[in-house]
């Protein structure tokens, strides 16, 4: 509660004093995390996101944190803060795209009520750091990581908590994406209207059924059918 952030103990059970989330923990933050900061690894709760926002104040507060995340400067100058963070690639304020323990953390918005963030966000990190030139992967792409993030991301939804079977909606790049599943049924989704600048969802309905729920159970996938998005150049903040 003093901080706002997750924190380091010492072996005797008190805090680590003068502890800065951006730049305490040596190399990589490695003496109290691992190759991120405490920005990151606050948001590191994908298993109770709910439980994480009450430790904040409630959804508002996990919002403003993301809010100020993506704009939080280096607390040093550029070229001490990535000699100390080389894997900290891809950033955005202390987001860092470029490395697994941050994929999911756009897609919080959504569990803050925001969804709308989730979609801009998105779309905004897909065109800046994912590209066809030499320079179009922002991290080390771990076994394929950073790729199945654009993969999942660019189809609209990707799973923020891994093993529990449901997505977290964002902002699909196509107009249809079609899902041939192992069991030869088919999941599509439709983003009606999608440009670069419909980047919105309005509505959205599953098998013709309304549905204003920002996240997707793994079982309607299993089951095939059709999610269709609305898309929009505006917010629709009550979707």
């Amino acid at each position: 509660p003093e901080i706002g952030f997750m924190a380091p103990r010492l072996a005797d059970g008190s805090w680590v004093p003068d502890f800065d989330p951006r730049l305490s923990g040596g190399q990589g933050g490695r003496a109290y995390f691992a190759e991120c900061n405490s920005w990151t690894y606050t948001l590191h709760v994908q298993h109770d996101v709910d439980g994480l926002a009450q430790l904040m104040g409630g959804k508002k507060g996990l919002e403003q944190y993301l809010d100020r995340m993506f704009v939080e400067p280096f607390g040093t100058h550029k070229f001490n803060f990535l000699a100390q963070f080389p894997d900290e690639t891809g950033l955005i304020g202390q987001f860092c795209m470029g490395n697994e323990p941050s994929f999911h953390i756009p897609y919080l918005y959504n569990r803050s009520g925001q969804p709308w963030k989730a979609q801009r966000k998105l779309r905004e990190i897909m065109r800046l750091w994912y590209n066809d030139t030499p320079m179009g992967i922002c991290g080390d792409e771990d076994g394929g990581a950073m790729c199945a993030w654009y993969v999942f991301s660019a189809m609209g939804f990707y799973p923020v908590c891994p093993g529990k079977p449901e997505y977290d909606i964002g902002s699909p790049v196509f107009e249809k994406i079609s899902i041939h599943l192992n069991n030869g049924k088919t999941f599509t989704i439709r983003a009606e209207g999608n440009t670069e600048k419909t980047k919105y969802i309005q509505s959205a309905a599953l098998n013709g059924e309304d549905y204003n729920k920002s996240r997707l159970m793994h079982s309607d996938i299993l089951a095939g059918g059709e999610l269709t998005l609305t898309m929009g150049e505006r917010p629709n903040k009550e979707w």
